[in-house]
């Protein structure tokens, strides 16, 4: 789990995907980090903490805000509804 997740509270509630994509899962915040893994259509991601890094365009609009859903493992928050355009959880450590 990443460091700002404290044992003791509930884990981020998981928020749905873009719909009709398949989203890509890098190891940093930025299309440049090296993918590790594709989101099946319809997924449901945790938002454990949001960092900036590269912009992109998506589903949700154009963001430069990256969300961390595992440990190492990032999606652009223009693929995750999280009902906002801005930050809905701590920023990354």
């Amino acid at each position: 789990m990443p460091s700002s997740w404290c044992w003791g509270h509930p884990p981020p509630r998981p928020r749905p995907s873009a719909p009709g994509t398949a989203v890509n899962v890098r190891t940093g915040p930025g299309t440049g980090y090296s993918i590790v893994r594709v989101l099946p259509v319809g997924s449901r991601v945790p938002v454990h903490c949001q960092t900036p890094g590269t912009t992109v365009t998506g589903h949700y609009g154009t963001t430069n805000i990256w969300d961390n859903v595992s440990n190492g493992e990032f999606v652009s928050d223009a693929y995750v509804n999280t009902g906002s355009d801005g930050y809905v959880a701590d920023r990354c450590a």
